[in-house]
């Protein structure tokens, strides 16, 4: 069985798989990371686990896996975080990810460098993570998740990218993105998940899946493929890949394939 919010726990894993290469940047990156003025940005991301059809015990937010193997795509956006991942992969593959009520034992099989392809202009997306994005209103304990569809959506989205662009090391500061342009190709659909669940520190986090197209430098393609769209990427947010009818853009991602013991 495994949660169905497992996200926290996958970030988790990833964090102490760079710590098991190298602690001091595994620290950096949990409790620091790269920043821009304020705000701090861990610059990864990995997209939703593959593992078939499971067997979906709603009443308990819990998957039934059937699979043998599971797979993740990881991708960073700077090569040193993705160096000392592949390091702490081969010094330890065992690992369990789940809470201390339902989990699975897994073992890494394999690791997969996937295809570097460039693309820039206009790129179709497909959002398999939600994507989030958020206002804090004045005087506000809790943020506002904004759908895809809200008035300011593109103008916080293309914030965001800017703010990521400029706590790259080696980076030039940005004061905006020419040209960038969303545009919806199907209706967003609102998930919420659990962070850190049955903790004092549990929280509900708000995203939106969709079908989109973005304009935008290649640069910019890069970062997203990189580091995922939108906040919150480090926990599983913002994960989207070209679709079909796109080209694929540049990016160091890696395929871990997982074992269930």
């Amino acid at each position: 069985m495994l949660p169905m919010d497992y996200q926290y726990y996958l970030s988790a894993w990833i964090y102490k798989v760079i710590g098991q290469a190298d602690p001091l940047f595994s620290d950096f990156l949990h409790s620091q990371g790269y920043v821009n003025g304020h705000r701090s940005f861990k610059l990864f991301g990995y997209s939703p686990l593959s593992f078939g059809k499971p067997v979906l015990w709603k009443e308990k937010s819990l998957f039934e896996i059937q699979e043998n193997q599971l797979s993740v795509n990881i991708s960073f956006h700077l090569a040193e975080a993705a160096e000392r991942f592949i390091i702490g992969l081969f010094n330890n593959q065992k690992l369990y990810l789940g809470d201390r009520f339902n989990g699975l034992d897994l073992s890494v099989v394999s690791v997969e460098r996937l295809p570097v392809v460039d693309a820039g202009g206009t790129v179709a997306y497909r959002a398999l993570s939600p994507v989030v994005v958020s206002i804090l209103p004045e005087g506000k304990k809790y943020p506002d998740y904004l759908n895809p569809e809200h008035e300011s959506y593109e103008v916080l989205l293309r914030q965001n990218l800017i703010n990521k662009f400029n706590s790259t090391p080696g980076n030039g500061s940005i004061g905006t993105i020419t040209p960038f342009h969303i545009k919806l190709r199907s209706s967003p659909r609102s998930k919420l998940i659990t962070i850190k669940p049955y903790t004092p520190e549990q929280s509900k986090v708000r995203g939106f899946v969709f079908d989109f197209t973005l304009s935008c430098p290649a640069e910019i393609h890069h970062l997203i493929e990189g580091c995922g769209l939108g906040e919150k990427n480090s926990m599983g947010f913002g994960w989207v890949e070209p679709m079909a009818d796109s080209k694929k853009v540049n990016k160091i991602q890696h395929e871990t394939n997982l074992q269930n013991d």
